[in-house]
Formats: C-alpha cells, structure tokens, sequence
C-alpha cells in the first residue's frame, strides 16, 4: 500500500470515528429530550405549575360565644401588626435605611441586631424574634420578596395608626389587622369557655385537609372553644393565583372561595348567676380558712341546672385560669404553673374530678330498697349509733366481727324511710343496702341492685355534657373488685358503698343530675351548656331542644335480680317511691341535717347533704390518713321551689369535712341569687 492510500484510508477511519460519536451523542440528545418532554413531561408539567401557581389561603372570622342572655364571653379584637414587603422597599440604600431607623423608634425594634446565620434563620419565628429590622428584611427578602414578613406583633393601638399614617412615606411598610381572641369575663367563666391554641403537630395533616394553616390559625385547647371547633371556626378562603418567580402575584387563576365566618353559640349559662356562685363559693372557703388558721380548702366546685330541661346555668370549678393570658401566645411559665399546681386549675373539676360521693350516694339505695320492697316507706328501723357486722369474704366464711357506726355516735334511735334520708342516718343505710338480721332480711338491697338504681339515676356514665374530659366515675361490683383489685367483695364492701364510700366515686356533674333526676320526678336530663347556634348575622340555626335520657318511672331501664342474679327482665320505679324520696329530702331542710343553714330562707327548698370521707395522694402527703379520722369531702344538693323545681344546686368543697356546714351554705346563696335575679332584685 503506497502512502497515499495508506493516508486515505486513516481518514476514512477517523471521520467514521467521528460521525460514530456525533451519532451516539445526539441520540442522547434526543433520548434526553424524548424522556423529559415525553415520558416524565407529565410530571416536569406539574412541577412547573406548581412554581407558578400559589394557593393563598384566607382566614375565616371565628364565631362568637354569648351567655342565654346574650352577653358577649368570647369574640375578637383586632391585633395590630407592623409588617415590611421587602421587594417594595426603596432600591436605595441610604433610603431604605432611614426608613428603618424611622421606624425603629416607632415600634421599639433595632435596626440591627444579631447575625443571620443557618441557625440563626432555623431559629426565626416572626415576631418572636431578637433580629433586628434589617436581619428580618434579609430574610424575607431571600425567602419570598413580595410577602410582607412581620416586624412587630401585637403593638398598642396607638402605634399602629401612627405607621399607617406614615405609610405613603415609608413605601414596603404595612399595618397587618388580624383578629385575636377576647374573653371579656376572663377566669369567671374560663373553665366553660376553655382557650384557643396552635394546632398540635401531631392533628396537621387533619387540619390542613380542612383548609386550615398550620403556624397561623388556632384551633380550640378547651371548654366550648374545643367541643364547638368545627362550628366556631368557619371556613378559610381561598385563591389559586399565577405568580412569577419572585413570588409576586399576577392573576387569580380560579374564581376565589370567600371564607366563611363561623357561626355563634349562645351558651344556657347565666353569667350573673355565675358571678354570685363563684362568690358564694369563695366566701365560704375564705370563711372557713381564715376561721381555722390553716388552708382549709383550695378547690371546690358549684353547678347550677334546670332539673327539667338540663340547662346548665352555672358551673365553676375552682382554682381555674385567666384564659385572657393566653388569647395571643400559650406562655411557657405560666402553663408550667397551671400544670405543676397540685390542685390542677387547668382541670374541669365539675365534670371530671372523680371523688367519693358520701350521703347524696344514699339517695340510690333509698329509691331501690322501696321499690324493690326491701323496706316500705313505714318500717322502722333502730339506730342505736353502732352495730357489728361478720365481714365475709365468701359465701362459708366464717367471718369477723367489725364494726359500723354512724355520724351520730349516740344513735337516732327509731327511724322510718323519711327520717332515714332527713337525718341521713348511716345505721339506716348500712341496714337496708347491706341487710340485717331480724330487721332487714336476705342482705338488704345488695350491691348489685344499688348499681343498677345508681346508673338510673345517672351515675357511672358519660352523660354527655359538650365539654371535654368527662368523667364516668365508678360504680362497683364483685366482678370489678376481683379484676381491678385481685381480692373477693365482702359484706362491708356493701355496707361502704351504700354509703358512697369504699369503691364508689362520682363526678360533681353525676351528683347533682342523680338529684335533679329525683325533682324532676324522675326524669333524666341530658346536661347540656348550648342554648342556641347562630350564623354570623344572628339567625337561629339550632334553636334549644331539650332531651331527655329517660324516665325511671316509664321506661324500664333497672335490671331485676333474683338472689343477686340478673332475669334479663327490665323493670321501672314506681311513681310513689319518687314521692317519698322528695319528701325525705323536703325534710332534710324542713328538720333534718341543714335545718338551722336553711333557717329564714322563704323559698321552699329541698335537698341532700354528704360528708365523703377519702385519703388520696394529697392526704397521704399531709399525713392525715389516720384510723378513724380521715378527712372528708363537704357535699350538698339542693333544689327549688320543691312542688316545682327551676333550679338544682351543688356545692362540693374537697376536704371540706361537714356538707351541712361548709356546703350547705353555698347552696342556699346560689338559690336566693337565683331568684333575686328573676325579680330583679340584687343578687
């Protein structure tokens, strides 16, 4: 091969090489191509809009919340903001710092201040921040330019207009109107209105589907706030709009959703009624911590219903907490506080403290024994102040002798069915729910029986208040005992609880709807705290329906037992038991354990005391868990007028020891208050 043709045939090769390697490369073009326009276009489509479209998302008014007579005891109030859109400053240096120096000594935040690093900015929370104007600028102009990014939260009204009347001079600088929370009534009502807060991270997913923004909006941390959420809190509005790629809008790409403002709620809580209940109660404590020297009570509880229809017109549960000092930030030390106190403010104490119900309990054993016909409304029984029981633990147990005694230790001697529930003998109780031989025969009413008349009457369930953290209480039984407590009933169990001692604990709620159930002739109320709901123009959208959960005395809802075993046969209460039970409870004030209390009072009234002793983690602490003198809980219901009761009362003061005594008294000024207010007199 000569060395031309050697030569040719070394070019032919290399452009070969090289049409060779153009071809490889545009057929990776062209597969590039064909993949991001083709088979991934789809999805690169989307990406694309979604940089170029943004939903803004609008926030809704929340509701309001009125006492029955219309009584504002939450809205909203404006908060002013101080905010700067950094792509709307000045371009010259020099001018956007005069601005800022301006305006720091306006709103109290330093030009400068702190450096902005990664941690820094990780760290940034607008208005909760140590930046200085020019730092918080920086970021909002890095982060997105045509967002206004907050100075200053929260300043006084006054401030707020002199920047908004500053604000043609000050181009970037905005005066930001958002509504924030307002409890005009504070720790009055707190317990009942609850307070707004952040939405946990845990519930975010939830709310975001339900159009709410996380770190913006706050949702309901208890109280009605809570239950009501989903009809107080409206819904958001919203624009999906095209905005290029610094942020700044450049259409609506849909029709905007308007929000929708949340509707009100008129509660059935008579704020005046309120007012003297959480007088009364404090009075009484006062009283008696400063006539003992020594912190007698800390905590108590008044409730006021309308036995006919369960509207609550009162509740306080004491201590509580200003929910005012929460409207715009939850602070850290003073949530520490509430929640390190051991008499827990922040605890609905009304319906979710679970405590020994003492006397009122006897109001259950007394409706099943006569009308289980274990007793009649005649038959004497003797109290000699103590009797001897054998305490068995199963059926041949031979048993040991252990003694009962009642409050008064002399004895009330010969007692009916009346001057059983007046003088709220224990002799008479623990005979007639444990038995007694030669008097009470084949056990008494037995537990069993004193159960299934106890949840009549509205004890050991959620009877469905719209607040949250309801207690069922409890209402024991030989199968509990054995799985909760590992040991067999005995016959003291019986005895104990008859009394509302031992096992048995219920909610301040559970007392007073058993009592109110009794007035009422029987009939159970389902308590409720909401009248009314209304959209934002004041319409009625649910008006007020009362609702009752049954009628002891027409739908059978007792199961019958025969030797302590169920039929399977439901049974009712006849009409005349529920005659003599408001007529022993008619002498309770008339001769009984709060006559000389209820002495003057011209309303006829009646009702139940109960002295609960109990030895809880606070007792133990204070060492006054001793043999024979444990502290007790003061308890007393009372209802008015007695032929046709409007109200139903209950004071429960925790350590309080004699119900007569400490409770009693708060009662009565609850029921003459509450009749000063329908005259019109001074509560």
């Amino acid at each position: 091969m000569n060395k031309q043709s050697r030569i040719g045939h070394f070019e032919s090769w290399r452009l070969l090489t090289f049409y060779g390697m153009m071809i490889i490369v545009f057929s990776v073009i062209i597969y590039r191509l064909f993949d991001l326009q083709i088979i991934q276009g789809t999805d690169y489509l989307l990406m694309a809009d979604e940089n170029r479209l943004s939903v803004k998302n609008e926030p809704a008014s929340r509701g309001n919340i009125y006492d029955r007579n219309g009584l504002l005891l939450a809205g909203n109030i404006p908060s002013y903001n101080i905010s700067i859109t950094p792509a709307n400053l000045p371009e010259d240096e020099g001018s956007m710092q005069q601005i800022f120096r301006e305006l720091s000594q306006i709103v109290g935040v330093p030009v400068s201040n702190n450096e902005v690093n990664d941690e820094t900015v990780r760290a940034f929370t607008p208005c909760y921040t140590d930046f200085g104007i020019t730092e918080i600028v920086e970021i909002g102009l890095t982060n997105a330019p045509y967002t206004p990014i907050q100075i200053k939260c929260d300043v006084p009204e006054e401030i707020a207009m002199t920047v908004k009347g500053r604000e043609s001079n000050w181009p970037g600088v905005s005066v930001e109107i958002t509504p924030i929370r307002d409890y005009p009534t504070g720790n009055l009502t707190s317990e009942v209105i609850g307070f707004l807060g952040p939405i946990p991270a845990i519930y975010e997913a939830d709310y975001t589907e339900k159009g709410f923004v996380p770190g913006r909006d706050k949702v309901g941390y208890a109280g009605v706030e809570a239950t009501m959420q989903d009809i107080l809190a409206g819904t958001n509005g919203q624009r999906l709009v095209e905005v290029d790629v610094a942020g700044q809008e450049i259409r609506n790409i849909e029709e905007p959703k308007d929000a929708v403002p949340g509707n009100n709620i008129q509660l059935t809580i008579d704020t005046r009624l309120q007012l003297a209940a959480r007088t009364a109660l404090l009075e009484e404590i006062d009283f008696w911590n400063r006539w003992t020297g020594t912190t007698f009570s800390s905590n108590g509880v008044v409730i006021a219903v309308n036995p006919k229809t369960g509207e609550i017109l009162a509740m306080v549960s004491y201590p509580n907490y200003e929910n005012n000092r929460m409207a715009r930030i939850i602070p850290g030390y003073y949530y520490a506080q509430l929640s390190t106190d051991p008499n827990r403010p922040l605890f609905n104490h009304a319906i979710s403290a679970e405590h020994p119900p003492g006397s009122v309990f006897k109001m259950a054993a007394a409706t099943g024994a006569l009308n289980e016909g274990v007793v009649t409304a005649e038959k004497e029984i003797y109290d000699p102040g103590k009797i001897t029981i054998l305490q068995k633990f199963y059926e041949n147990d031979p048993g040991v002798p252990k003694d009962y005694v009642c409050w008064n230790h002399s004895g009330h001697g010969i007692v009916d069915f009346v001057h059983g529930i007046a003088l709220s003998c224990d002799v008479y109780f623990y005979k007639i729910g444990g038995g007694y031989p030669g008097e009470v025969d084949d056990g008494g009413l037995g537990i069993w029986r004193i159960g299934e008349y106890a949840r009549a009457l509205g004890y050991g369930q959620i009877l469905g208040i719209e607040l949250p953290g309801e207690a069922e209480g409890l209402i024991p039984d030989p199968t509990w005992k054995r799985i909760n407590v590992g040991e067999n009933w005995s016959t003291g169990d019986t005895y104990i609880g008859t009394m509302g001692q031992g096992f048995v604990l219920a909610t301040p709620l559970q007392v007073l709807m058993s009592i109110a159930t009794l007035a009422n002739d029987g009939k159970l109320m389902r308590p409720t705290i909401i009248h009314e709901i209304l959209d934002n123009q004041g319409n009625v959208i649910k008006p007020f329906e009362p609702e009752m959960i049954h009628d002891i005395t027409v739908d059978p809802v007792i199961n019958k037992y025969v030797d302590n075993v169920p039929t399977g046969e439901k049974i009712t209460v006849q009409p005349y038991v529920i005659e003599k039970v408001q007529e022993g409870m008619r002498m309770v004030v008339t001769e009984g354990t709060v006559k000389k209390e209820f002495t003057g009072v011209t309303i006829p009234t009646a009702g139940k005391t109960g002295t609960a002793e109990y030895c809880d983690d606070i007792a133990q602490a204070q060492n006054r868990c001793q043999p024979g003198a444990w502290p007790a809980h003061a308890w007393y219901v009372g209802y008015a007028p007695y032929e046709n009761p409007e109200i139903a009362v209950i004071a429960f003061v925790y350590g309080g020891t004699e119900g007569s005594q400490v409770a009693g008294p708060i009662v009565r000024e609850v029921i003459k208050a509450y009749f000063n207010l329908k005259t019109g007199a001074t509560p």
